[in-house]
């Protein structure tokens, strides 16, 4: 089946090469901050990676040094409508968490507020060590509405967590690494290749084992150990009908390198 990319505006651009595809924020004027629009178009481009079996990862970034993203531009909340259509908008965020492919956040510079939920959201964070991360919402008068309370408190402790959400404070890349925010901090001349390696070691594999494997990590954060166990062996036991598991097999006997097809 051929897939299509949807119409993007020119304020986020979409590019695949290697079966890597790479989601590019383009608002470095403002920061690389998302506009409703913005959401509408990511949503229909995460239904289009999501079932485009030529794309095996995603690497989310913004253009620029400055910001990866300072999330929802303020100024133009008030375009959601009320505040229950505020409540019921296309949440860019979440749609970055539908993705079923592993995403790879690229951070340079600024990644707070919505910014900061989209690299939560993220599987794996590798940032600059100029970066700053923060929950800035606090200090206008809300909190974060997709997710920063919630996937946080996951990722580090409960009491650093609150520290980020109640003060609105920024923090440092360093310290960002410390709390387990940051999974690795790089200089800025060495981000790029770091995060097309890992992507390219991530694409070469078994795209259904890979999918499962992020998913299980998921279903580990909200179920019982037991629950989880049984739910890993029976999606262990499904990629031995694969033919990526007999192709995987046949290229270790034959001391090769597999060629997974996805199927």
């Amino acid at each position: 089946m051929k897939f299509t990319i949807p119409k993007l505006p020119d304020e986020l651009v979409f590019e695949v090469v290697d079966r890597i595809g790479t989601i590019t924020l383009n608002r470095p004027e403002k920061l690389n901050t998302m506009t409703p629009a913005m959401g509408q178009a990511l949503i229909e481009l995460v239904n289009y990676i999501n079932n485009d079996p030529e794309i095996r990862v995603i690497i989310l970034t913004g253009t620029g040094s400055k910001a990866f993203s300072a999330g929802s531009d303020v100024k133009v909340l008030d375009d959601y409508g009320s505040n229950w259509e505020l409540r019921n908008r296309v949440d860019y965020a979440r749609g970055i968490w539908q993705i079923r492919k592993p995403v790879i956040a690229k951070i340079r510079g600024y990644c707070i507020g919505g910014g900061l939920e989209m690299a939560l959201m993220s599987d794996i964070r590798y940032a600059t060590v100029e970066s700053k991360f923060g929950a800035g919402e606090i200090k206008l008068g809300w909190h974060g509405g997709a997710g920063n309370t919630q996937l946080l408190p996951r990722i580090m402790s409960t009491g650093k967590a609150l520290e980020m959400l109640l003060t609105g404070d920024l923090v440092s890349a360093a310290d960002a690494e410390r709390k387990g925010l940051v999974d690795r901090l790089l200089e800025e001349s060495e981000i790029d290749e770091a995060v097309a390696n890992l992507a390219s070691r991530i694409a070469m594999n078994a795209p259904i084992a890979t999918e499962l494997a992020k998913h299980l990590v998921r279903i580990s954060m909200s179920t019982a150990v037991d629950i989880g166990l049984q739910y890993e062996n029976d999606t262990f036991a499904y990629c031995f009908t694969t033919e990526d598991s007999d192709e995987g097999r046949a290229a270790f006997i034959e001391k090769r390198q597999p060629q997974f097809k996805g199927r």
